[in-house]
């Protein structure tokens, strides 16, 4: 499963695919609020995208996998903070 929730974070490890959508909100539903580690995913479905542009929770880490870096990550960032 790549959506995992540890007590500190929840991470998106490998590919996330569309199924991973549900996940992903539930998992962005608990209390407390945990944010996201995106360092191990290496695919990522626009489902879960949308979640976390939707969502915008606070990130952990950020993309390593150097397509997601360069083209997702700076969708992550804009309007972070506000």
């Amino acid at each position: 499963m790549p959506v995992l929730r540890d007590p500190t974070a929840i991470r998106l490890d490998g590919a996330c695919t569309v199924e991973d959508a549900l996940a992903l909100v539930e998992a962005l539903q608990s209390d407390p609020p945990l944010p996201v580690a995106l360092a191990g995913c290496t695919h990522l479905h626009t489902a879960p995208l949308q979640v976390l542009l939707a969502l915008r929770p606070p990130l952990a880490s950020r993309f390593e996998e150097p397509f997601l870096a360069h083209w997702v990550g700076p969708l992550l960032d804009r309007g972070a903070g506000g």
